[in-house]
Order: structure tokens, then sequence, then C-alpha cells
């Protein structure tokens, strides 16, 4: 897995622990020791924009790149910073979501590289419906898959993970986001100093294809030794935090269809 994932050169490779079959050790050597707190903002960027709208409808969200599901956790179960790393403590508290999902009719899908993560998320019941995918390989069926689960949803996350996209493949996930029917929000995220001219390029691409509600900036973590090495002065990644929507005018299916993953 450590080879298909492209990261910037200068920042910290986590590889190791996304192999591990629950996310104590991801609790412990990145939610913990780099003060990860990002998805308190995650939480009330989408308690802003995107619940209210939401709450109270057939909701298919995605969540992309999610590795073992703490955005979803702040977002679909409204859980702190905290509340996670607690849920999280040890190989027994993470076996059950101390928590309850605050959309009653939603459905949950994930897709990220890491198999263990995803088997991780499904075990749970964090996520209803998971696909293990290399994102940046659009010749595979879970590719083709992915697209069409783009297309049925109507809320997509990808925090903090952007960056190990391809232009090319994020270009046809947020065209198929895009080209969905009804409303549909979208919570990502760009960090800095990471991969800089990329973000502009992805920004450029959401723009093209989806309407721009709102913006954030934010601390996201602490850099590591080898970042703060790379990057002399810096102690923080920054995060910027956008929601965008569908276009207006697409017409709304009398069904929202699942999205269904075997």
């Amino acid at each position: 897995m450590a080879d298909k994932i492209k990261t910037d050169e200068k920042k910290q490779h986590f590889d190791d622990i996304y192999v591990e079959p629950t996310p104590v050790p991801y609790k412990i050597r990145i939610l913990d020791a780099l003060d990860y707190i990002s998805d308190t903002y995650n939480r009330e960027m989408f308690d802003a924009h995107i619940l209210p709208h939401v709450k109270d409808k057939t909701v298919n969200f995605v969540d992309l790149c999610a590795c073992f599901g703490n955005t979803t956790m702040a977002t679909i179960y409204g859980m702190s910073y905290n509340e996670i790393r607690e849920n999280w403590k040890d190989e027994t508290s993470c076996m059950t979501i101390q928590g309850k999902r605050r959309i009653d009719d939603c459905e949950t899908t994930a897709i990220d590289i890491s198999q263990p993560a995803m088997e991780y998320g499904k075990k749970v019941g964090l996520f209803d419906n998971t696909m293990s995918c290399d994102l940046n390989d659009q010749s595979t069926q879970e590719f083709g898959r992915t697209v069409d689960i783009m297309t049925n949803a109507n809320v997509l996350i990808c925090t903090a993970a952007l960056v190990y996209l391809d232009l090319e493949s994020i270009e046809k996930i947020v065209t198929a986001f895009a080209s969905g029917d009804g409303e549909g929000y979208v919570l990502v995220n760009f960090l800095n100093p990471f991969a800089l001219e990329k973000g502009d390029e992805t920004k450029r691409i959401l723009l093209e294809h989806l309407e721009f509600v709102s913006s954030r900036a934010t601390r996201h973590r602490r850099l590591s030794k080898l970042e703060q090495d790379n990057y002399p002065g810096d102690e923080w990644a920054l995060l910027e935090l956008w929601v965008l929507k569908r276009p207006a005018g697409k017409v709304k299916n009398e069904e929202c269809m699942p999205c269904i993953v075997s």
C-alpha cells in the first residue's frame, strides 16, 4: 500500500499506521502526539453549512479517503476531538462507537486505500458500505464504482486527503458528484505548507464544477520532527476548509438512489 500513496516529499509518511486492524495506533501517534484537532473545525463547518440542509432528508453520505472514520464520527455523529480520542483509547473501547448518528435517514459509505481501515469501520457500524480502492488508478473496477457512488451521493467529505490524489482523479470524482441530481454538499480541506500549487489546481477544479458556499482557515495538527526540519520555523500544519454545493438547477429524481457497495 505504501508505494501507492502519493505525498508531498516534505510531508511525514504514516503508512505503517494504516495497515493496523484498529485505530488505536492512529489515535496515539497522530491524534494524541500531533494534536490532530482539525475534526473540531470540520464538525463546525459541517454543522453550520451542511447539516441544516440535510438533517431531515435522506442522505447518502460518502467519506472519501476515510481512513478509520474519525471525520465521519465528527460530522455524522457530532463527536468532538476529545470524544473521538476517548472512544479510540484502547482495543476494547474502539470496538463500540460511543455516539449516535444525528441524521435519522443516513447511509454512510467509506472509500479508502486501506483495507484494514475499511474492515474496522464496517465491523463497528461506523460505515454501512465500504470499498478499498487506489483512487489514483482509474483503470480499476473500483474506481469506476467510485464514480457511480459520487453521482448518487448528496453529501461528500474528503478531509486532509486531497493532497494524496492525482488531479485527474480529482477531476473525475468532482465531475461525477456535480452531475448528480438534487441538492448536494461537499466538505474538503487544503493543507499548508504541503503541496500548495496542487491545492490551487484542486480549487480550480472544484470551482469549475461546484458552487462555493463558505471557507475557513484553522490549525490542522502539529508538524512532526521531520516536517519541522523541512519547514524551519513552522510548528503547525494549517487547514483551509471549504464547503461547496451542486450547481443550482439540478432536477431531483423522485427517489434518491442508495450508495451500494458490496
